[in-house]
């Protein structure tokens, strides 16, 4: 029986303005308290699948721990270890035994986990010595070619560090080669071209990982949009027709962002409100 476990990656504090968009502080901080300096603690959330032949596959990465102290102070990153190698490792999977890996896009809370931990004087270099790689082609080339306004949430060596392994998949369709017919993609590209959501069959209905379309129980609200969205009406149209499928098919959405809901059911009121049922 495949096995779909949330892991924790390491966490972050990010202002919370930025992470609610034009949304008023008086409506926000109701759903997540701010610090002191604004900020609101965030999840960088993976899953990992254990699939019935011994493949392991990993949704996402998280932030990991690849930035320096400095830069893990300006980002918000708390923990210095690599939390994500060590929950694995508290399920009996070792980075060598990570055979796939699935980047919704290359923003550095998303992808960082791939890269080993920080060391001084030592060139960043991937984690997972043997997975195979997936990603969107529209997503990919947006890491290698950033605009001004989003190049900060780029690793400017990954895009390389991923091509070299010779092991790099870039999708543009439903499947990939790589996993098979049992994962199924929806694409977003209001936050970022060519975002890349991952459905897979699991106990009951679907799971889907949608990433920053949909980061946790508060963005489930339509119009409620990040600040790092490029394009947030664009947001707000896909997410209202996505959650309407989710709704319909009963399907377990997993959150990248949220601090305290790894995974909820969403349903729809009477008024076409959405709203998320932890599971």
């Amino acid at each position: 029986m495949t096995t779909i476990t949330p892991l924790l990656g390491n966490s972050q504090r990010l202002d919370g303005g930025a992470m609610f968009g034009n949304a008023p502080k008086a409506m926000w901080e109701r759903w997540i308290a701010p610090d002191e300096q604004n900020r609101i603690p965030l999840a960088t959330r993976a899953v990992l699948v254990q699939e019935d032949s011994g493949r392991n596959v990993l949704l996402e990465s998280g932030v990991g721990a690849f930035f320096s102290p400095e830069l893990r102070e300006r980002f918000g990153v708390v923990e210095e270890t690599h939390v994500l190698v060590d929950a694995l490792a508290g399920l009996g999977v070792q980075p060598a035994d990570v055979d796939v890996v699935v980047l919704s896009h290359l923003h550095f809370d998303h992808a960082g986990g791939v890269l080993a931990a920080w060391q001084p004087d030592t060139a960043p270099s991937l984690v997972f010595p043997n997975a195979r790689y997936v990603v969107s082609s529209a997503a990919f080339e947006r890491a290698v070619a950033p605009t001004p306004r989003d190049r900060g949430s780029y690793i400017a060596e990954l895009p390389a560090l991923l091509t070299a392994t010779s092991r790099l998949e870039r999708v543009r369709g439903q499947f990939s080669a790589v996993l098979g017919p049992d994962y199924r993609f929806h694409y977003s590209d209001g936050h970022t071209p060519g975002l890349l959501i991952t459905e897979l069959k699991g106990p009951d209905g679907p799971v889907v990982y949608p990433s920053d379309l949909v980061p946790g129980v508060p963005w489930v609200h339509v119009p409620i949009t990040m600040g790092y969205d490029r394009y947030p009406e664009l947001v707000v149209h896909e997410k209202a027709g996505f959650l309407a499928d989710m709704a319909d098919r009963s399907a377990t959405l997993v959150f990248t962002h949220d601090p305290t809901t790894a995974a909820a059911k969403v349903v729809r009121d009477d008024r076409g409100r959405y709203s998320a049922v932890p599971v």
